[in-house]
Formats: structure tokens, C-alpha cells, sequence
């Protein structure tokens, strides 16, 4: 089974070794919470949390 990581610099969660929205490679398979975002120019939950891509975002990283 594949595991899901989270990126710790911008919070988007994906399955990989490198985030393909930042390029960073400090990851974590150990979040909590989920944010899925559709339409982030439009989303006040985006906007809040600094979201400029649409995707899956981790709330909490350990």
C-alpha cells in the first residue's frame, strides 16, 4: 500500500518523494486533517490558509 506524505513547507498532501508544488523533499507521512481545495481563488478557507493551488492540504503535520 502506498502511503500518502505530506510536504511540511507548503502542507500538500501526495504520493511521492518530491512535492510537485514546491519541489521540497522534507516530508511526513505523520498529519492529521484534510482540506480539499477545488477553486482556490474563490475559497475563503484558501485565502485563510494561504492556498494558491488547488489540491489536498494537510491541517496538522507532526
Amino acid at each position: 500500500m502506498v502511503r500518502e506524505m505530506a510536504c511540511r513547507k507548503c502542507k500538500y498532501v501526495f504520493v511521492g518523494k518530491v512535492c510537485p508544488l514546491c519541489k521540497s523533499s522534507d516530508l511526513t507521512p505523520d498529519w492529521t486533517g484534510v482540506v480539499l481545495v477545488a477553486d482556490p481563488e474563490n475559497s475563503s478557507i484558501a485565502k485563510t490558509l494561504g492556498i494558491t493551488q488547488k489540491g489536498k492540504y494537510a491541517i496538522k503535520l507532526a
